[in-house]
C-alpha cells in the first residue's frame, strides 16, 4: 500500500472508532512522535503494541466524527507525506464540541507506518477537556 492510500484507510478507520485498526497500520517497531507534547504527555510512543495500547480508548475521549478538511501533500519522497486533517466531534464526558487541524508528516515502508510526526496544539486539545490536567490525565503513561 502506498502512503497516500495507507493513510486514506487510516482517516476510513479513524473515524469508523476503529482504534485497533488504525494502530495496526503501524510497523512492529513504528514511532508516533508529538514535538508539541506539554509536560505530563508522552513525546513518543514507540512500537505497535504501544501505540495499540496508546490509542485504546481515544473514541472515549475525543469522539471524531467527521473529517472537515483533508489534503494530502506528496513529497520528493514516495515514502513520505505531509497531510493536513481538521476534524470534528465532541467530547464525550462533557458533550461539548470538539474540532482540532492536525499537520502530520507521515513515513510508509513496505505498506506500514514507520514513522507519524504529529503537530498539533495541545492547549486547544486540553480546553476541550477542561483544561491541563484532564488533557494529561487522560493520556497519561501513553495509555488513553
Amino acid at each position: 500500500m502506498q502512503a497516500t492510500e495507507l493513510i486514506e484507510h487510516g482517516v476510513e478507520l479513524l473515524l469508523a472508532k476503529d482504534m485497533a485498526g488504525f494502530a495496526g497500520l503501524w510497523a512492529e517497531d513504528g514511532v508516533i512522535e508529538f514535538p508539541f507534547a506539554p509536560a505530563g504527555y508522552p513525546p513518543k510512543v514507540e512500537g505497535r503494541a504501544a501505540i495499540r495500547e496508546y490509542l485504546r480508548g481515544y473514541p472515549d475521549i475525543y469522539d471524531i466524527r467527521e473529517v472537515v478538511r483533508k489534503v494530502i501533500h506528496r513529497t520528493e519522497d514516495p515514502e513520505v507525506v505531509v497531510v493536513e486533517l481538521e476534524v470534528a466531534g465532541i467530547v464525550p464526558r462533557s458533550g461539548k464540541p470538539y474540532r482540532m487541524g492536525y499537520v502530520a508528516i507521515v513515513t510508509v515502508r513496505d505498506g506500514e507506518i514507520q514513522h507519524y510526526r504529529d503537530y498539533w496544539n495541545p492547549l486547544q486539545a486540553a480546553e476541550a477537556l477542561g483544561g491541563l490536567e484532564s488533557f494529561t490525565g487522560a493520556f497519561a503513561g501513553g495509555a488513553a
